[in-house]
């Protein structure tokens, strides 16, 4: 079996292995996305491929939806070269349920894909059609930056904010561009959609077109008018939502299940910049989008397909009780200790009684009495299922290597909030004994040398460089005190959120001294990271 349009009509032996194709007309469907396209989505990664291009097939499937998905790749165009036409912008689906099952379906609601490096003209086209409805957007949290740390444009924006909407060269520019397009031809109302899982997404988004619309008309270079049609309401919404779903990089082992089932062509690559691909795509089965319900050209039916639509104050609700309590904590925990203890699958650290005990204090203990309560799903529940059903799946191919990337960024966040919310509503912050932990054991982690004294790649971070750079001269079994090199970490509040010394009673009772205590146990020799997680977890 190959994975292509003329091969589908084969049924028997797609049936046999046990894949389950798409049923509704695909030609019907590729020929009215052509004529009146609805949806058109940027960033052709994993988790567009797993979550909202089969959000889309469900609606095809359904009947109700006629229409299917344009994407558009605008940072490695090698995605759509070597994923998307190869097999007719057909993927493979699996999903790895917890009891050890699999679902394996052909996705096949993509009706066309583009590289936005040498195809604009056709995406301009689409987007001068009244009938487009949304523009979502899953390209990650670094990918709506116009701006360095200096807080200058980057070059290619730079340039782009010069010459204009014609021929931009930047992702955003060419985004802009296409916005542009939609008002010059008519002023088109439109939502554009962020999915990536970062905080007040839309808002993230609206500022980057919002730059090139001021940017533009400043140089002369924007149709009169295109400023104002952005920042209107009433013709371009940008919608706050939360998305949660994980999808690792396609893994070997469910690879070398679909060439067992007679799958051909399978294997995966690893474009030049880094992005791992294949024609299939492995996720859980839990998913979540919650989406902030404006869209003035109005949009498809999602909530058909277990899609919360509600609003803004609530989404921001499921955002904060997901990524500061209930998940993204506990995956940050996973990921610093998994990586110092040599783990290489969050299913496998989870087998670790002291690892569970770690993020169920974390998550129950220290996160749940200050959890923003978005009601329409219930904190408890949600960790309940992080803890019981998904962090266990042991067919999640996830590694705590990918999530300890940019832990720099996340971690004011992720655990940030909970400290300021204790010290908002008055809480003793001495009952945080597990947080401060996980930062004690972040920075051992950046030594790069893990609990039995082997050397480690510390995954990319912006701000490694200069961390390693005040932590140099530590090894395993100095002895401490270390508060010289810790204290210009612990009291910035870039990378925790607040001061930790200014957190407590007292700089000897605050959360950065007690994170200095814990960074001298956890540095005493091989062993020390187990034996301080046994030691304080129970």
């Amino acid at each position: 079996m190959r994975l292509n349009n003329h091969e589908l009509v084969n049924k028997t032996q797609w049936e046999k292995a046990g894949i389950k194709l798409p049923e509704f007309n695909r030609e019907s469907m590729i020929s009215a996305t052509e004529k009146t396209p609805q949806w058109v989505h940027f960033g052709a990664g994993n988790i567009f491929r797993a979550f909202p291009a089969a959000l889309a097939q469900t609606l095809l499937e359904q009947g109700l939806m006629q229409t299917g998905i344009v994407v558009a790749e605008g940072y490695d165009g090698e995605i759509i070269d070597k994923c998307f036409t190869p097999f007719d912008n057909l993927t493979i689906l699996v999903t790895l349920k917890s009891d050890g099952t699999t679902e394996k379906q052909v996705i096949a609601s993509v009706a066309s894909s583009y590289r936005m490096d040498r195809e604009m003209d056709n995406l301009r086209e689409i987007f001068s059609c009244p009938s487009l409805q949304m523009a979502s957007f899953t390209i990650t949290e670094k990918g709506y930056s116009t701006t360095g740390r200096d807080g200058a444009y980057y070059p290619d924006i730079a340039e782009d904010m010069k010459t204009g909407p014609r021929a931009p060269k930047s992702y955003l520019g060419r985004v802009a561009a296409l916005c542009h397009e939609r008002y010059a031809k008519g002023a088109l109302p439109l939502a554009f959609v962020s999915m990536d899982n970062c905080s007040h997404n839309g808002d993230i988004l609206f500022a980057a077109i919002e730059s090139f619309a001021k940017g533009w008309t400043e140089n002369g270079v924007a149709v009169p008018g295109f400023l104002d049609y952005v920042r209107n309401k009433e013709k371009l919404s940008f919608p706050w939502t939360m998305i949660d779903k994980i999808t690792p990089r396609p893994d070997d082992s469910v690879r070398d299940m679909l060439a067992a089932a007679g799958v051909e062509d399978v294997a995966g690559t690893v474009t030049e910049k880094n992005t791992y691909v294949a024609p299939f795509v492995n996720a859980e089965e839990t998913q979540y989008l919650v989406a902030e319900d404006v869209f003035p050209n109005g949009r498809p039916p999602l909530e058909k397909t277990g899609v919360l639509f509600t609003g803004k104050e609530t989404v921001d609700k499921v955002e904060k009780m997901k990524v500061c309590t209930c998940l993204n904590p506990l995956h940050t925990a996973l990921a610093v200790f998994g990586c110092l203890l040599g783990y290489t699958r969050i299913s496998e650290e989870m087998k670790n009684p002291d690892l569970v005990k770690l993020i169920e204090g974390i998550g129950y203990r220290e996160g749940l009495p200050v959890v923003t309560d978005p009601e329409i799903i219930k904190p408890k529940d949600f960790i309940d299922q992080v803890i019981n059903v998904r962090l266990p799946n042991p067919f999640m191919p996830d590694a705590p290597q990918r999530i300890a990337t940019d832990s720099s960024i996340k971690i004011p966040i992720r655990f940030g909030e909970t400290i300021k919310a204790y010290q908002e509503r008055g809480k003793n912050l001495e009952e945080l004994k597990l947080i401060p932990l996980v930062f004690a054991g972040w920075i051992r982690y950046l030594l790069g040398i893990d609990d039995q004294g082997k050397t480690f790649e510390v995954n990319p971070d912006p701000q490694y460089a200069n961390l390693a750079a005040q932590l140099s001269g530590i090894s395993l079994g100095q002895q401490g005190p270390f508060s010289d090199k810790l204290k210009p970490i612990l009291s910035n509040p870039v990378l925790f959120g607040v001061n930790l010394y200014e957190a407590g009673t007292g700089p000897e009772k605050s959360l950065g001294k007690k994170a200095e205590l814990y960074f001298e146990e956890l540095l005493t020799g091989p062993g020390a990271v187990a034996a301080t997680l046994k030691k304080y977890v129970h």
